[in-house]
This record gives structure tokens, C-alpha cells and sequence, in this order.
């Protein structure tokens, strides 16, 4: 009776290697050892993939996240209004990166317009004292309607201040004092019940409620 002599393939590991076939009593003899590149100086053609292979994105136009602090406020509401580029102006004259009409500035103490796009820390303050001042304005509503649920959205403290910077503090007190049957949307369809869910649950506390609060530019950083 014939004896079957088994088979086996030695598979390449690496591209160039050479594809043998034995027999078992053959394989028996190979020095494995002959076929190894250890400590051999391979000349690879292809460079680090490390270094060549890194991502590229646009960074500098990614919504932040900066938590849910004051910065992170102003930060996404900044970047919803203008993509935060301060020197942008609309098609409907608000200015900036938060876009502010030419009127509430003038309430903030702020006429000129062009000193205002050019200066970022001005915008940045300008930024604050509205804030401040409609806090002071809504700070009755604030007390009343903080955790209330209007129109399916959970009313906050960021929330109501966020949409008196959309669509200010009179058209908000309306809406919160009429359980959101007297709503407002602006130009673009943006309405004071996206604005609170959109921004709603930052911790405003660092805004402090001024009457009248104004932008002191003589003590601005340049």
C-alpha cells in the first residue's frame, strides 16, 4: 500500500519573498533561520506613514467647546451669529461677531462703527454689557420662569439671555409673561423658543445685572 506524502506551502510574508512547496519529509530539513530578515538593512520605498498621513482639517471654523461657562456662552452664540468672524456685516446692516445693530451699540455707548469691527476686545465687552444690561432688565422674569417649561423647552437662565440678545429683553418679557403665545422670530426665521433651547443650561452667573451698564472703552485691552 502507497504511503500519501503530505504537502505544505511556505506563504511569503513580505512582497519579494520567493513561494516554495515540500514534502514533509523535505520540510523536515529547512533551517528556518536562512529565511529571516532579522538584522537585515531593508531598504523600505515607503516613507513613515506617521508623518505623511496626517488629517487635515479646517480648525479655525469648528464650533467651540468651552463647557458650559460663561466663555462657552458667548463663544456659541458667537459662532451661531457670524461664525465668529468679527468683521462681518449681514445683509441687514448688524455687524460683527455677535451682530449687533447699530442701535443697542449706541445704548452700550458705542457710535463708531468702524472702530468697532476693527476692534475685537470692543466687541468682546460690547458682548458683556448687553448681557449685563439685560439681565438687569429680565432679572423679575428670570426669578419667575427659571425651570418652567414654556413651549416645550426648559426656560434658563442662558436661555432667556441668549434670546434677549436675539430678539431683546421687551420682546422676551412678552413671550415668557404670555407662556410663549406672543412669540418673535427675526429675519432669518430664528425664533425666541430656539434660541432658549439652543442655549439653554450655561452658568451665566458671571454676568452681573447692571441698569443702563455701558462699554468702558478707556479700560479696554488692546
Amino acid at each position: 500500500m502507497r504511503k500519501k506524502i503530505a504537502k505544505f506551502s511556505i506563504l511569503p510574508l513580505a512582497a519579494g519573498s520567493i513561494f516554495f512547496s515540500f514534502s514533509t519529509k523535505d520540510a523536515a530539513k529547512i533551517n528556518v533561520d536562512d529565511y529571516s530578515t532579522t538584522h537585515l538593512d531593508l531598504d523600505y520605498t515607503v516613507q513613515d506613514f506617521k508623518e505623511e498621513m496626517q488629517p487635515v482639517y479646517e480648525l479655525n471654523r469648528t464650533a467651540p467647546f468651552i463647557g458650559e461657562t460663561y466663555v462657552g456662552f458667548k463663544e456659541a452664540i458667537g459662532f451661531k451669529e457670524s461664525r465668529s468672524d468679527y468683521r462681518t456685516i449681514n445683509e441687514f446692516g448688524y455687524l460683527g461677531k455677535y451682530q449687533f445693530g447699530a442701535g443697542t451699540l449706541k445704548l452700550l455707548g458705542i457710535y463708531d462703527l468702524d472702530a468697532f469691527l476693527d476692534s475685537p476686545a470692543l466687541q468682546e465687552a460690547a458682548f458683556y454689557a448687553n448681557a449685563s444690561r439685560n439681565k438687569w432688565i429680565l432679572q423679575r422674569d428670570i426669578k419667575r420662569f427659571v425651570g418652567k417649561t414654556i413651549n416645550g423647552v426648559q426656560v434658563t437662565e442662558s436661555g432667556i439671555l441668549a434670546a434677549a440678545h436675539l430678539a431683546g429683553p421687551g420682546s422676551v418679557k412678552k413671550y415668557l409673561r404670555s407662556w410663549g403665545a406672543q412669540a418673535f422670530s427675526d429675519a432669518f426665521g430664528t425664533t425666541i423658543r430656539n434660541y432658549m433651547k439652543r442655549f439653554g443650561g450655561y452658568d451665566v452667573s458671571f454676568v452681573e445685572a447692571v441698569k443702563n451698564a455701558r462699554v468702558d472703552k478707556e479700560n479696554l485691552k488692546a
